[in-house]
């Protein structure tokens, strides 16, 4: 305890030799020399943030998926345009919750705000510990395969191969994320753009399709290899929809870090998700011109199998802009479940030395090593699409009630500043429709939603044993702060000085 006095005394010591920082928050991000997380993305970053971390395999992959529950090409293109608006309507929600609290974290921030610690730290156990790493690992054993894909040209890629790849994709991307904030924005600028590049190719490649005449497979008639299709299967294809559009609320959880968040918030957000839904659909049309819903269904990946139709010998070129694609997706991922793991520590739901700030690189990079190695062990693990499935609902039931912040926010505390007020109609049309694609596959699925309750309720005991429990026993609490102290020094972090002094 001793050494730990003193280090923090060497700590304020040089404070009080620095420039003395105002109290206001913007002048805090202004001056250079106070450690904290500085807004250095702008609204083109902001973009590429949301297109870059909604665009990954999910529009490659997850159209057979929606197709095997619909049963049609009509009502699968509905699905893709119905889930598009969803995304939309919660991301106008989302504007006017990210505008009025302005904290990083995104729906932990705004469920801590309004319905206190318990659900928002049940919601960041959950999203921390499972969803997002797992995500990540899954996203980067996707980018694995299709890099490897043109050199396996007449098989599948080796395994462990594979696995090394991803492993090395997410260290790598571990390293530009705890280098520079600028770095990690760049990153997702290029990759973005190369994922827009590979989806206009194939919208190209449809429109001409179209033109010739490739229209038989657009009807709204259930396919006869498709033979049951009700309200619960239609359910089940909206969150392989959904999938896809996964995302669209990433940039609220690095909001601390946009210039001008006020403006620049919900600009971003209505340009993304519109260019996206748009881009989506004209896609799938695209996927359909030439594929039947036998191809679809038989395929891989969608894309890959439309490219071996059409473009020869340059094939090879989709399992290229594939591999763009989700290592973009890897890169937002890390960047924005990072600053989860930031916010959760600041509110003293996770480990201290989480919301600590390198102090030459102003990154986050305890968080960032974290969400590394949590991804790194799932990628060890032969049951990671599983485990994701049976959580995955959690995800959407928390998204519904970040949304239902909104309206208890404007009961509770009606005099918090909102540069952007919804009508109400928007968060209760986005509430009901959360609970119809949570409960249905819920109904169709007993046994695999009763293990994700089970998993979601480890963090109970979580909870109370490390959070509110608060008078530990002294060695405990000796032996904590030794270990963040000496994670501290390692890795040269020091607490955020905005976090303390505003």
């Amino acid at each position: 305890m001793a050494e730990k006095t003193e280090y923090n005394e060497v700590t304020q010591s040089n404070d009080k030799d620095s420039p003395k920082s105002p109290t206001k928050s913007d002048s805090m991000n202004d001056n250079p020399d106070v450690v904290c997380l500085k807004p250095k993305m702008t609204l083109l970053n902001g973009i590429t943030v949301i297109v870059g971390s909604i665009i990954g395999s999910g529009i490659f992959v997850s159209p057979k998926g929606v197709l095997e529950n619909t049963g049609s090409v009509g009502l699968s293109l509905m699905v893709w345009i119905i889930s598009g608006i969803f995304s939309m309507i919660g991301a106008y929600c989302y504007a006017e919750l990210g505008c009025m609290i302005t904290k990083t974290g995104a729906d932990y921030a705004y469920i801590m705000e309004s319905f206190g610690p318990f659900l928002a730290f049940i919601r960041l156990w959950i999203e921390c510990m499972i969803v997002r790493p797992c995500s990540q690992a899954i996203v980067a054993l996707t980018f694995s395969f299709y890099a490897l894909r043109p050199i396996f040209p007449d098989c599948e890629p080796p395994e462990d191969a594979v696995r090394y790849l991803a492993c090395i994709c997410i260290g790598l991307l571990t390293f530009v994320n705890c280098w520079d904030v600028k770095w990690s924005t760049r990153v997702q600028d290029f990759f973005t753009y190369g994922k827009l590049i590979a989806l206009i190719t194939i919208i190209i490649t449809g429109i001409v399709q179209l033109c010739k005449g490739h229209t038989e497979h657009f009807t709204f008639n259930r396919d006869p290899l498709i033979p049951n299709v009700d309200i619960t299967t239609i359910a089940l294809s909206f969150y392989s929809g959904l999938f896809a559009y996964n995302g669209w609320n990433y940039l609220n959880f690095v909001i601390e870090e946009l210039k001008e968040p006020h403006k620049n918030l919900p600009k971003a957000i209505f340009i993304s998700c519109i260019l996206v839904t748009v881009v989506y659909t004209l896609t799938i049309i695209a996927f359909h011109s030439t594929l039947s819903v036998a191809e679809v269904l038989q395929a891989e990946a969608v894309a890959v199998t439309f490219a071996e139709r059409l473009y020869g010998f340059m094939a090879w070129i989709v399992p290229v802009f594939v591999a763009m694609s989700t290592f973009g997706g890897v890169n937002g991922i890390l960047f924005t479940s990072s600053r989860l793991f930031y916010a959760g520590a600041e509110q003293k739901q996770m480990p201290e030395i989480l919301s600590m700030i390198q102090i030459s690189h102003l990154t986050p990079t305890p968080a960032v090593i974290f969400m590394c190695i949590l991804s790194l062990v799932y990628l060890a693990s032969k049951d990671i699409y599983a485990l994701i499935n049976y959580v995955g609902f959690a995800t959407w039931l928390a998204i519904g009630l970040a949304v239902a912040c909104l309206p208890y926010l404007r009961w509770k505390q009606p005099d918090l500043p909102r540069p952007i007020k919804v009508n109400l109609i928007w968060p209760i049309i986005y509430i009901i429709a959360s609970i119809f694609i949570t409960v249905v596959p819920m109904l169709a699925d007993p046994v695999g939603t009763g293990f994700g309750v089970l998993i979601i309720l480890t963090g109970v005991p979580v909870y109370f044993i490390f959070i509110a429990w608060k008078r530990k026993p002294k060695p405990i609490q000796n032996a904590i702060d030794w270990i963040t102290l000496t994670l501290q020094k390692v890795m040269v972090v020091v607490p955020s000085e905005k976090s303390q002094q505003i």
